[in-house]
């Protein structure tokens, strides 16, 4: 069985989240983890040292797929803009790499790993913690990143090849990740 490498991203203006795995069939192997504290830099210079961090780890890593969490509605819209910056950052940084890139909602994430929709951070930290037989508990950030690269690894393995984008055959449309009868 071929080993993948999946960087999973739990995005943020001021603490980026990220987790690698290794997924060979069905089974996980924890890799890496952490977390890209940037603090009270101006916007711009905060998307730049998310940009150039994650460049820099998948030239460490090498991962071959990367998840990212989807943006949610936050209650503040300067929020959800800032987080989308990062999003994108985070986004054009890993696919400039040539790292194919998945999205998956908050909602989908705890639900493919924890079973439960609307599980709260410490459900998922445990979660994450005995999926990859972990010693110790992850920084939450860091716990949620890792979160999103075991989803993306479940959705990868349920899908045959996981929802890569259009480009690769899949559609995200309102029910999630289908496969195309013909790519575009």
């Amino acid at each position: 069985m071929k080993k993948i490498r999946i960087l999973g991203i739990d995005p943020g203006s001021r603490i980026t989240g990220y987790g690698i795995v290794d997924m060979t069939g069905s089974r996980f192997a924890y890799v890496a983890s952490g977390c890209i504290r940037i603090g009270q830099l101006p916007l711009p210079l905060r998307i730049k040292e998310i940009a150039e961090s994650l460049a820099e780890l998948v030239d460490t890593y090498q991962p071959d797929e990367m998840a990212i969490e989807q943006v949610f509605m936050h209650a503040s819209a300067g929020s959800a803009l800032k987080l989308g910056q990062a999003r994108g950052a985070a986004i054009a940084a890993v696919v400039t790499k040539g790292v194919d890139v998945s999205e998956y909602s908050a909602r989908q994430v705890k639900q493919s790993v924890v079973g439960y929709g609307a599980a709260d951070k410490i459900q998922v930290q445990h979660m994450v913690c005995r999926l990859l037989t972990l010693n110790g508990t992850p920084q939450e950030d860091a716990a949620d990143a890792l979160a999103v690269a075991i989803c993306h690894g479940h959705a990868r393995g349920s899908a045959g090849t996981g929802p890569a984008g259009t480009s690769k055959g899949y559609r995200r449309g309102r029910m999630g990740w289908r496969k195309l009868e013909k790519p575009l």
